[in-house]
C-alpha cells in the first residue's frame, strides 16, 4: 500500500503544506506573509494569526492538486521546532487534531534535519555520509549527515546567524526586508573592494556579531566624510558584504570536509539561494575534486516538501508521535 503522507510546515512566517506518495512529491502549496515587510523582520504575533487565516486554503488545495481526499492519507506530519512558539502551535494543532480525527500516524520532523533531507526529494541525491552546511536567518551548522535519520553537529553560529548578518546589513543599508535577496542582486552589480572582519572562532563554529560591528563601524566612518557615500557604492558595499560573509561560511566547511575526508558536500537553508554561496561552493567542491549539491530554489526558503521528505523516513521506521506532543521553539537536532 502507498505511504501518502500530508506535511505542514509552519515554523515562522510562511503556511506550507504539501503531498508526498511514497517518498515522491506530488504536490506543494506556500502561503507567505506580506505584512511583516513594513516592520523590517517578523513580527511573532501577526505570523501566527496569519498562520490561523492560511492553514485550511493551503491544505485543501495541496490535497486537492493530489487528486486525494483526507481519508486516503496514510500520516500527517508537521513542523515541531525549532521556530516562533505561536507559529510552531498552529501547525502543531492542525496536524494532531487532524490524525486524531482521521486515525492516522502523527509525525513530528525537525526543521532543521528537514532542510538538509530536501536533498533527497530530486535527483541528483547525495549520497551517505555527507557534510551539509545549513544556513538560515535563525540558524548556521555543518552537520554530518550519516543516514535520513542520523545527524551530527560539528560546529554552528555561537552569536548570530549569517542570514541574520545579510538582514542586518540590509537594515542599515536601507535596505527592504528581507535584505538578503536585495543584497545578493545588488552585489551582482558591484566589486568586492572594501575587507571586513572575519571572526576567529575554535573548531568549525561561527560568529557573525563582530561582523556586524565591522560594518557598522564601517557605514559610519564612510557616511561621516561623505554623507552620499552608501548611495554611491552600494553595489560595491554588497558585494563586499557578501563576498565576507561567503568566504567565512565556506572557510570551516571546507575545514571540516578536510578533517573528515568527505567529498559530498551540500548546502542547504534560505541563504543557500543566494548566488555567491552557490558560485563559492561550486568553486570549491571543483578545486578539490568533490561533489556538490545545490537545492532547487523552491526548498531552500522554508516549505513542506521538506517536512514530507523527513517524514517519510521516519515513517518507515515507524517513528511516530502521541497526541500529548508539543512544539519545541529550541528543538535541537538528533545525534
Amino acid at each position: 500500500m502507498s505511504i501518502r503522507i500530508l506535511a505542514i510546515e509552519s515554523s515562522c512566517d510562511d503556511t506550507s503544506a504539501a503531498i508526498m506518495v511514497d517518498g515522491q512529491l506530488i504536490s506543494l502549496g506556500v502561503s507567505n506573509q506580506e505584512v511583516h515587510a513594513k516592520y523590517g523582520g517578523v513580527v511573532p504575533e501577526l505570523a501566527s494569526r496569519a498562520h490561523l487565516q492560511n492553514i485550511v486554503p493551503v491544505i485543501v488545495d495541496v490535497i486537492n492538486q493530489a487528486g486525494l481526499e483526507p481519508k486516503d492519507l496514510s500520516a500527517i506530519a508537521f513542523t515541531q521546532g525549532p521556530g516562533l512558539l505561536g507559529s510552531l502551535l498552529v501547525g502543531t494543532n492542525f496536524a494532531k487534531s487532524f490524525a486524531l480525527a482521521s486515525n492516522i500516524p502523527l509525525i513530528s520532523v525537525n526543521h532543521m534535519e528537514a532542510h538538509i533531507m530536501a536533498h533527497m526529494i530530486d535527483d541528483p541525491k547525495p549520497t551517505f555520509p555527507f557534510l551539509c552546511l545549513t544556513v538560515s536567518g535563525g540558524h548556521t551548522q555543518i552537520v554530518l549527515v550519516k543516514s535520513p535519520l542520523q545527524f551530527q553537529i560539528l560546529g554552528e553560529t555561537i552569536d548570530d546567524a549569517a542570514g541574520e548578518a545579510f538582514d542586518k546589513t540590509g537594515k542599515m543599508l536601507g535596505l527592504p526586508y528581507p535584505a538578503g535577496p536585495e543584497i545578493d542582486k545588488l552585489a551582482r552589480k558591484g566589486m568586492p573592494l572594501y575587507s571586513f572582519t572575519h571572526p576567529k572562532v575554535k573548531g568549525y563554529n561561527y560568529s557573525f556579531s563582530g561582523l556586524k560591528t565591522s560594518i557598522r563601524n564601517f557605514i559610519i566612518k564612510e557616511k561621516n566624510k561623505d554623507i552620499d557615500f552608501i548611495g554611491s557604492h552600494l553595489n560595491d558595499i554588497c558585494s563586499s558584504v557578501q563576498k565576507t560573509i561567503v568566504d567565512i561560511l565556506l572557510h570551516n566547511l571546507e575545514k571540516a570536509a578536510l578533517d573528515h575526508d568527505i567529498s559530498e558536500i551540500a548546502i542547504a537553508g534560505g541563504v543557500s539561494a543566494n548566488s555567491g554561496l552557490r558560485i563559492g561552493l561550486t568553486d570549491l567542491c571543483s578545486s578539490h575534486n568533490w561533489t556538490a549539491y545545490i537545492p532547487k530554489f523552491e526548498y531552500c526558503t522554508d516549505n513542506a516538501a521538506m517536512i514530507a521528505m523527513s517524514a517519510h523516513f521516519k515513517y518507515l521506521k515507524g517513528d511516530f508521535e502521541q497526541q500529548t506532543i508539543a512544539p519545541e521553539p529550541r528543538l535541537k537536532m538528533l545525534h
